[in-house]
C-alpha cells in the first residue's frame, strides 16, 4: 500500500508540474496533454508515459482502446469520472480514486460525471516503446 501511494503521489506531482498540449479527439470532448515520458531503464523495451485529461462540464471521450500493450493506471485528480471498462460495471471515480485498465481493454465510458464542474484525470500507461497510438476511437 506504501508503494502505491508513492507512485500515485509521483504520478500526481508530474501531472501537475509538466504541460503542454498533445491532442483532442473533439473539441467539446476532453483535452490531453503529455506530462511525462521515458523508457523504463530496468525493464528493456518499456517506456511509461502519463497524460491529463481535462474534461469540461458535461464533455466526453468517445469509446475508445488503448496501445495493445499498454497497461493503464487512472487517477482522479479532480471533480468526477464515470468509466466502463470491458464488461465491467459503470462506475463514478471521485477525486482521490483510481482505477486500471489490462492490455487490450476496451474503454466504452469516459466521461466527466457533472454537468455543471469540469473534471481532471491521470492517465500512466506502462507500454512497449515503440507502442502507438495511446489511444484509437472505436467506430
Amino acid at each position: 500500500m506504501k508503494t502505491r501511494t508513492i507512485i500515485t503521489a509521483i504520478c500526481a506531482a508530474l501531472a501537475l508540474s509538466m504541460a503542454g498540449p498533445v491532442s483532442a479527439h473533439d473539441s467539446k470532448a476532453e483535452t490531453v496533454k503529455k506530462n511525462f515520458e521515458a523508457a523504463i531503464p530496468n525493464i528493456p523495451g518499456k517506456s511509461l508515459i502519463a497524460v491529463e485529461v481535462d474534461y469540461a462540464p458535461g464533455a466526453a471521450s468517445p469509446s475508445h482502446a488503448h496501445a495493445k500493450s499498454a497497461f493503464i493506471y487512472a487517477y482522479v485528480i479532480s471533480g468526477a469520472i464515470e468509466s466502463k471498462v470491458n464488461d465491467g460495471e459503470t462506475r463514478i471515480y471521485r477525486a482521490g480514486e483510481s482505477w486500471s485498465e489490462a492490455p487490450g481493454a476496451t474503454h466504452s465510458i469516459s466521461r466527466n460525471a457533472s454537468k455543471t464542474e469540469p473534471a481532471k484525470l491521470l492517465a500512466v500507461f506502462v507500454l512497449d516503446t515503440n507502442d502507438s497510438p495511446l489511444t484509437t476511437p472505436i467506430k
